[in-house]
């Protein structure tokens, strides 16, 4: 099959990051739009990116584009897309969607319309009355905004941010694709040691164990377009090779995490093992009260808990005043903080250094980051 062009949705606030990441993966003709990432490539581009993404959430051929006033409209448009390039005559091929301002407003009605498109395209093509579905998986996705229809078929299965290391999880968890968008903000690096004081799950420790020794996120897991067909199985053999081959085992990178519960604790080890990373990760039971930057330098990375998710927001803010009083300035160490509190720096007690907008979930928040230090010190 020659050229597809391919969308990679992300969480908003993390689309130029993403881009870049493809742009460093040679993927082809890489273009950031609000929520998601467009790109070309051939089946390589595809195995590849699902594999190599920190910050996708999928990864989705793109197969056309049209205006779409009517149910005619869509059905015309849906049923001239080349479906038996993809589809196989036994495979199953679900629809699911959504309609945001358009005339076309009702999202089952779409999907019926969209299914029968595609099986006539499909039973004509294999000379066919009845498709029995019984094969892999084809997930159909259509999007409507204003009129104009996207049609996509996803290529990942399970959202990227899945990695396959975090079955178990703490109360609270932070998404692995924000936390590892939390790494990269960070500069994480190969030499780099990175603290959570608040390790939960152990994911930002896990994400920027992985990045700082490029372990690809994907490596230990399984994507539905692997299961087609259409897609020669020497394709992922060759991209698993190539990610294998450009881990870093000569990196220094270290990690230390902490946490009042021990149960978190033994969960941040565990998905550490999970995750393959467990040789470079320590954790054990400590309160942030007692924390102390006494290593040479270091990142802290954290997202402490907040009144949307653990506390009542007089004792988040209680928290962030113990971490400005325990996060002192010292040259080689920067800190990095998410909070959807706007009055953060207040309550920390300094403003940072730099403020970047990040969503975690659908509560938006910013990565306040800490890294100057004053003359006199």
């Amino acid at each position: 099959m020659g050229k597809l062009q391919f969308a990679a949705p992300c969480l908003m606030g993390l689309e130029g990051l993403c881009a870049d990441e493809l742009k460093r993966l040679d993927i082809q003709n890489v273009r950031a739009e609000n929520g998601r990432v467009l790109f070309e490539g051939d089946f390589s581009a595809l195995a590849r990116a699902n594999l190599c993404s920190r910050y996708a959430e999928r990864i989705q051929i793109l197969l056309g584009e049209f205006p779409a006033y009517s149910f005619e409209d869509l059905f015309q448009g849906v049923n001239r897309l080349p479906w038996e390039e993809l589809i196989g005559k036994t495979d199953s091929f679900p629809v699911k969607g959504h309609c945001v301002s358009s005339k076309l407003s009702s999202v089952p009605d779409c999907q019926k319309i969209i299914k029968k498109a595609v099986a006539k395209r499909l039973g004509t093509k294999y000379g066919t009355s009845w498709l029995e579905e019984t094969g892999s998986l084809h997930q159909i996705q259509f999007l409507i905004i204003k009129d104009r229809c996207s049609i996509l078929l996803d290529t990942s299965g399970q959202g990227l941010h899945k990695r396959g290391y975090r079955a178990n999880s703490a109360a609270a968890p932070i998404k692995e694709t924000l936390a590892a968008a939390m790494a990269e903000l960070s500069r994480v690096r190969p030499f780099s040691t990175v603290i959570d004081p608040f390790c939960g799950s152990g994911t930002i420790l896990i994400e920027s164990a992985l990045k700082a020794m490029n372990i690809a996120p994907g490596l230990r897991r399984s994507f539905s377009a692997e299961r087609w067909s259409a897609v020669p199985s020497s394709v992922w053999a060759a991209e698993r090779e190539r990610a294998m081959d450009s881990i870093d085992h000569s990196a220094e990178f270290q990690a230390f995490g902490y946490d009042i519960d021990p149960e978190a604790v033994n969960l941040t080890l565990e998905n550490a093992k999970k995750a393959g990373v467990d040789g470079r990760i320590r954790a054990e039971v400590r309160d942030i009260r007692d924390f102390s930057a006494d290593q040479e330098r270091a990142a802290v990375i954290c997202n402490p808990p907040y009144g949307e998710r653990l506390l009542d927001m007089q004792q988040a803010r209680e928290l962030y005043k113990v971490m400005g009083e325990r996060f002192t300035q010292k040259r080689g160490w920067s800190y990095s903080i998410i909070s959807p509190d706007d009055s953060f720096e207040d309550t920390f007690g300094r403003p940072a250094d730099k403020r970047r907008k990040l969503y975690n979930g659908m509560i938006k928040c910013q990565l306040y980051m800490y890294f100057r230090v004053n003359k006199e010190m």
